[in-house]
């Protein structure tokens, strides 16, 4: 709908989320973040185009940066299952492939990439974006306490290390555009963290 909509405003339910609502408002912030870029991204503007108000708003995203992570949350398409192939090497390739593809084909890798740019100058933005990726590196270090327990990592090897060296390149990746990567350069990527850490390299 258009911002010249004169359908009635979305009505707030208190403290709890109203479903319409909060969909309304993630699109809307998805859509303002899109068509105008981070500078001309304002509550104000998303409360507009959403027909909420500001007060609800702030009332479920206490900063432009919780409601950008929730707008990635539902929009980035990257809520899967950390692969288990039964095989290291194909489980990072999956994962690190899976990233790239996914903030390639989808609008997540705008929003995430604005995150980032967020986080530089405000400390809440820093702090949300931090609170983030350390329940990510839990999440993806599985992949590997996984091929520990299989014995194909050494024991000693930290986890959230090794697949934080994955996510870093992709986040370098991003942040220049250079989404687009060939299975080659995935599997040098992979093989490298992987001759540091494997239980038997010459295997």
């Amino acid at each position: 709908m258009s911002e010249t909509d004169n359908s009635p405003a979305r009505r707030s339910i208190g403290a709890t989320r109203n479903p319409a609502s909060q969909e309304a408002i993630l699109a809307a912030a998805e859509a303002v973040l899109l068509e105008n870029g981070l500078n001309g991204f304002s509550i104000e503007a998303v409360a507009k185009r959403a027909r909420a108000g500001k007060p609800t708003i702030y009332r479920w995203w206490p900063s432009q940066a919780a409601l950008l992570l929730d707008v990635y949350h539902s929009r980035k398409h990257i809520n899967f299952i950390f692969p288990d192939t039964g095989n290291v090497r194909d489980d990072l390739r999956a994962y690190l492939s899976g990233l790239l593809k996914t903030w390639r084909e989808h609008t997540s890798g705008a929003v995430f990439r604005s995150l980032v740019a967020k986080a530089q100058g405000e400390p809440a933005a820093l702090a949300a974006l931090s609170a983030y990726m350390a329940d990510r590196r839990a999440q993806s270090g599985e992949i590997i306490r996984m091929a520990q327990a299989r014995g194909e990592v050494r024991a000693d090897a930290d986890p959230e290390l090794m697949t934080e060296i994955l996510a870093s390149f992709a986040w370098g990746r991003l942040l220049t555009d250079r989404l687009e990567v060939s299975d080659t350069d995935i599997d040098a990527v992979v093989d490298a963290v992987l001759t540091g850490i494997a239980a038997n390299p010459s295997a």
